[in-house]
């Protein structure tokens, strides 16, 4: 017996993966950017762990950078899927880039998210006046994931605050004007967790304020181009005003500015996985063994099909994620799965790359092996692959 369709209610949008003509100019306009600009000069950037401060402002010009400031600040306000597209082509070229452009929008998400008007006009206001980078100061030596296991913290001092600690894993954090910054009011171990995450707040400091410093670079395996530093907080007063949203808001502050940054993270690899499939194809269409291309070998033809697979699953993911974001409906499932999928197959696809080259695919003469360095941080920062199994595997199993 056949039966109707039941129509989507006109109260609930209907997931949508066609792009409009304001979209697709910006990826354009990215991927014109990212093949012309960046893709020439990744390796030797790569090679010398050399920060792209210019090619940066380049982008910056493109308005490619902080995109999601809302136009009452100067930004263009787009939309977290648009700012996904703009982040697959840049990650194409080179996901160091990427991860430095993203970096900025990273430092902004908690005054977007929670900021007083005073701190929007000043802050992301600057973002879009001056080509000027930010940082989002959340790991340390003893907790990454574990945003509640910080142990940087701040003291009422006054109408003010004294902040003391350190931060590891800074991107931007050598060329920042401003951090975002998470503290709690007690560094002491806390059994209860919730009792933890209740002492946590976040605050934006500026880089010129005594105590602000800047540590060791990080000498990376991957993501060279990307500046990495600790950055210590040696008792910084700060004003009043510095503080984003209430005492006690910060760890809700962090959870909602990494749902709305893992999207991001899965748009970064699939910008890995498409270009190791588009070198891989090249390759292999190229290479010959016992007389005819390597892609008449159906091992290698497994190995492509499978990459095309990867990138179309981590593109579709990642779309849905940020198109809920847009929504309104911030889904820290959604989000979970779509960085750890992506983050995985990022992974796994960039390694195929390499066997698809074989022996050439182990030098420098070629970017895969760039690509298979590149892609293993996604499964590590802003919250590991394992994290987000247990993150996921909780939701799964408590039926929420």
């Amino acid at each position: 017996m056949e039966t109707s369709p039941i129509p989507a209610s006109p109260a609930t949008p209907t997931f949508d993966m066609s792009f409009t003509e304001e979209q697709q100019a910006l990826r354009k306009t990215a991927r014109d950017f990212a093949r012309s600009k960046i893709a020439p000069v990744a390796g030797q950037l790569d090679e010398e762990g050399e920060f792209p401060k210019e090619l940066l402002q380049k982008a910056w010009e493109l308005s490619l950078m902080n995109t999601e400031v809302p136009e009452a600040h100067g930004g263009l306000g787009l939309s977290c899927l648009t700012t996904c597209l703009i982040m697959e082509e840049i990650a194409w070229a080179c996901a160091g880039v990427n991860t430095s452009m993203a970096a900025n929008s990273l430092a902004a998400l908690p005054l977007i998210i929670a900021g007083s008007d005073e701190q929007k006009a000043k802050y992301l206001g600057w973002l879009s006046r001056e080509p000027i980078f930010a940082s989002y100061c959340c790991s340390e030596p003893d907790a990454g994931s574990d945003v509640a296991g910080l142990r940087t913290h701040y003291v009422k001092d006054g109408d003010g605050y004294v902040l003391t600690g350190q931060k590891r894993w800074i991107t931007n954090g050598g060329y920042a004007s401003f951090y975002t910054v998470l503290a709690t009011s007690d560094p002491k171990p806390e059994q209860n967790l919730k009792a933890r995450n209740r002492k946590i707040a976040c605050f934006v400091v500026d880089r010129d304020r005594a105590g602000v410093k800047v540590g060791k670079k990080e000498n990376k395996m991957g993501q060279r181009a990307s500046n990495t530093t600790d950055v210590i907080f040696d008792e910084v007063r700060l004003p009043r005003e510095a503080l984003i949203g209430g005492e006690g808001e910060g760890f809700k502050i962090a959870m909602k500015t990494f749902d709305r940054s893992r999207p991001w993270i899965a748009a970064g690899a699939a910008g890995i996985i498409a270009r190791a499939l588009h070198e891989s194809r090249l390759y292999a269409l190229e290479r010959k063994t016992f007389g005819v291309p390597i892609a008449s070998h159906q091992a290698i033809q497994f190995m492509i099909a499978d990459m095309a697979v990867a990138l179309e699953a981590t593109r579709a993911l990642c779309h849905r994620a940020a198109w809920m974001v847009d929504q309104g409906k911030l889904d820290s499932i959604v989000s979970s799965m779509a960085k750890l999928y992506g983050a995985d197959m990022a992974m796994k696809v960039a390694t195929d790359a390499v066997q698809v080259f074989g022996g050439y695919g182990y030098t420098k003469e070629y970017p895969v092996e760039k690509l298979m360095r590149d892609a293993k941080l996604l499964q590590i920062y802003e919250g590991t692959s394992q994290i987000q199994r247990m993150v996921i595997a909780k939701n799964v199993l408590t039926g929420e």
